[in-house]
């Protein structure tokens, strides 16, 4: 019997604690909560670590030694670069050159009489994660008292406020009205006959219907990118 009567009440006992917390209210969210959620999955992917670059240190002595000659399938153009104007602008295409980053890349962009465009990682024909990375990185604007004169090559860049990253361009006539206002940080030594060539290709809305391409593009000492040009034109002639 007191069996019975102890069944009974713990029944009665169960039944009574499910009432009670189905009528519990559901628990809230604090807005705290939420915002915490939110920015968590809004949150954007960080940028990897840049990695270290053989002239990320270069002083100005000696980033002034160096010379970039670019391998195009035009022809060889030569360039003299100015760190004591523009040295982050120098030191980047430096960097982009050492890396092979500029490597099969195209002039994407001719305006005729004016000025031939490079230097757009996406036309890589080697395009991988880092290079779209380093598409990216941007440097400081470097406007210098070097005048935009034919020959002279400098860093492409948006509207907006340090935005130059990778583009660059050599004017083929005299733009006055860049003057001050685009990081001029080299000049064309040898090799303008090239840069004529390619702003004579035929184009659509500034687009080359057949860009020319970039094969290499080699640092070295300016003596010797001297010295490899005269080797050259005397094994020609």
């Amino acid at each position: 019997m007191a069996e019975k009567l102890f069944a009974t009440l713990l029944c009665v006992l169960i039944i009574a604690v499910n009432a009670v917390a189905q009528n519990d209210p559901p628990k809230a969210t604090t807005p705290g909560d939420e915002k915490k959620t939110a920015v968590k999955v809004n949150k954007r992917p960080q940028d990897p670590p840049k990695k270290p670059e053989p002239f990320d240190k270069a002083d100005v002595k000696t980033m002034a030694a160096k010379c970039v000659t670019l391998n195009t399938e035009k022809g060889k153009v030569e360039i003299e670069l100015f760190p004591e104007s523009a040295p982050e602008s120098v030191r980047n295409f430096l960097n982009l050159v050492a890396t092979k980053a500029l490597d099969t890349t195209t002039f994407s962009r001719v305006v005729p009489n004016f000025v031939i465009q490079g230097g757009d990682l996406y036309t890589s024909q080697n395009l991988t994660i880092d290079l779209k990375w380093r598409a990216v990185r941007t440097i400081p604007d470097e406007p210098s008292l070097i005048k935009h004169e034919r020959g002279i090559v400098s860093m492409a860049r948006g509207e907006e406020p340090n935005s130059a990253s990778t583009s660059f361009f050599i004017l083929v006539s005299k733009a006055e009205t860049l003057d001050n206002k685009f990081a001029a940080f080299g000049r064309v030594i040898k090799g303008m006959d090239v840069v004529d060539a390619i702003n004579k290709m035929s184009v659509e809305n500034e687009t080359p219907k057949e860009p020319v391409r970039i094969t290499t593009a080699v640092v070295s000492s300016c003596n010797t990118a001297e010295e490899n040009s005269e080797s050259t034109n005397t094994v020609k002639n």
